[in-house]
């Protein structure tokens, strides 16, 4: 389930202001779809840090920017070389080799979850090592390494 009963929901939808880009040409709604990603958000399911002694669980987006943006390093240390604007990549080898879980199921309280990219949970959430295997232009460096 994509939404946590009671507990809030993540965003998405379509931009009343920007076009559709080039790379989400495929998209139905007419407009800018968001998100392009996803992560694990739920405070029930998220992320147990160690706050002044204790340990407590979190989520959001204040958990998922920074889960992002370690796999965007981890992906630019074994490629060598900067990844870049990743939309275009992302939505280019979204459908190869599972480099990314589709979520099919659940809601954000305006768009349902379903097969493909959808304004609930985008592209869905990454496999890190297959989402780095099925970047174009990777050095025999990074596609050896573990």
């Amino acid at each position: 389930m994509w939404n946590d009963p009671g507990d809030g929901a993540t965003g998405g939808g379509f931009s009343a202001q920007f076009p559709t880009p080039a790379w989400q040409t495929g998209i139905q709604g007419g407009k800018r779809g968001v998100p392009d990603v996803a992560g694990d958000a739920s405070p029930l399911s998220g992320y147990t840090v160690r706050v002044d002694g204790q340990n407590i669980v979190v989520g959001g987006t204040s958990a998922v920017a920074p889960l992002w943006a370690g796999l965007t390093a981890l992906l630019n240390q074994k490629l060598g070389k900067p990844l870049g604007f990743a939309n275009p990549v992302f939505y280019a080898v979204a459908g190869s080799g599972g480099a990314f879980h589709d979520i099919t199921q659940g809601d954000n309280n305006g768009f349902n979850a379903g097969p493909g990219w959808d304004p609930c949970t985008g592209l869905g959430r990454p496999d890190g090592a297959r989402l780095l295997a099925a970047i174009p232009g990777q050095s025999a460096t990074a596609s050896s390494a573990g």
